[in-house]
């Protein structure tokens, strides 16, 4: 009997001891940014929750496959907060952090939080990214807020001219995708290897597993844009596109872009309220500017700053 004792608490001491040691082992630091780490613990639970909110089976190929993915994306995270708090950058309220939650939650916070429990991840993680982004745009804005100013003037000369040589404007509901390209990398294989996960996932969860773009609060979703607030590129790529398709790689300096156009539809100019028409305008406009920016800013002090691998 006392054999017996003796053996369940070894047993439980071992136990407790295994568990300590594989603690200490999954919470190695795995790399350095300046003054911030990177742990082997974020590296896993970032991973796993972008397998979980984009419906992927979680198996080592998807986990192989997401792994610089992850990295990457955890690095951009911890330079936006050393820049953040340079900056001395708050979260005053949380509207923009609890609109992101509702989108990919169907507006079911806690169901999210007891999902992120039931696969055994870390929600105050992924919470402190979601927090980290809206204050990063809110950075990229303060910072650039006199160049990304749209002269009104410009704007309302431009839709006047329309206007008299148009008689309905047409309007397309898109998604996009945005991805960011090194050119160290080899970007044929990550466009190939993003269009393969669009065709196995579908195109609103590859959006949370890929898009580095402000959109993917809302999966992806730009809501209804019309062809006048777009650049002359984006437009004739949309004039060739049917709804439920997908657009080819779009490349630009530091990034790559997918479309996919949800809907089309024609408006009768004057069946159209030609303030909110010019608003959305200006608005979209300044988002696009504000995305250049922001993948500017980030790209510089990523190249001044010390990243080492442990």
């Amino acid at each position: 009997m006392k054999i017996r004792i003796f053996f369940i608490f070894f047993l439980t001491i071992l136990i407790f001891l295994s568990k300590n040691a594989l603690a200490k082992i999954d919470n190695k630091i795995a790399i350095k940014v300046e003054n911030k780490i990177i742990t082997s613990y974020e590296i896993k639970n970032k991973i796993l929750t972008s397998l979980v909110l984009s419906n992927s089976e979680i198996n080592q190929k998807n986990i192989n496959k997401l792994k610089k993915q992850a990295i990457d994306s955890l690095i951009q995270l911890k330079l936006k907060k050393i820049e953040i708090n340079k900056y001395n950058i708050k979260l005053n309220n949380r509207v923009q952090v609890n609109e992101y939650l509702n989108s990919i939650s169907s507006n079911n916070i806690q169901g999210l939080e007891e999902k992120f429990l039931n696969y055994n991840l870390d929600f105050e993680l992924f919470l402190d990214e979601v927090e980290t982004q809206t204050m990063w745009r809110n950075l990229i804005y303060k910072i650039y807020s006199k160049k990304i100013q749209i002269d009104e003037n410009i704007v309302d000369q431009e839709l006047e001219s329309y206007i008299q040589e148009n008689s309905s404007i047409k309007e397309y509901r898109i998604s996009e995708i945005e991805i960011l390209i090194d050119e160290n990398e080899k970007n044929k294989e990550k466009i190939l290897n993003i269009e393969k996960e669009i065709k196995e996932l579908g195109f609103e969860n590859a959006v949370l597993k890929y898009s580095i773009s402000s959109s993917v609060a809302k999966k992806g979703d730009l809501g209804w844009i019309n062809t006048k607030s777009l650049s002359d590129e984006i437009s004739s790529i949309l004039k060739e596109m049917i709804v439920g398709q997908i657009s080819k790689p779009i490349i630009r300096q530091k990034s790559v872009i997918f479309l996919k156009v949800k809907d089309i539809r024609n408006s009768k100019v004057e069946n159209l309220n030609l303030t909110d028409l010019k608003n959305r305008i200006i608005n979209q406009k300044k988002n696009e500017l504000g995305e250049l920016y922001s993948i500017s800013h980030l790209s510089k002090i990523r190249n001044s700053s010390l990243i080492e691998y442990k």
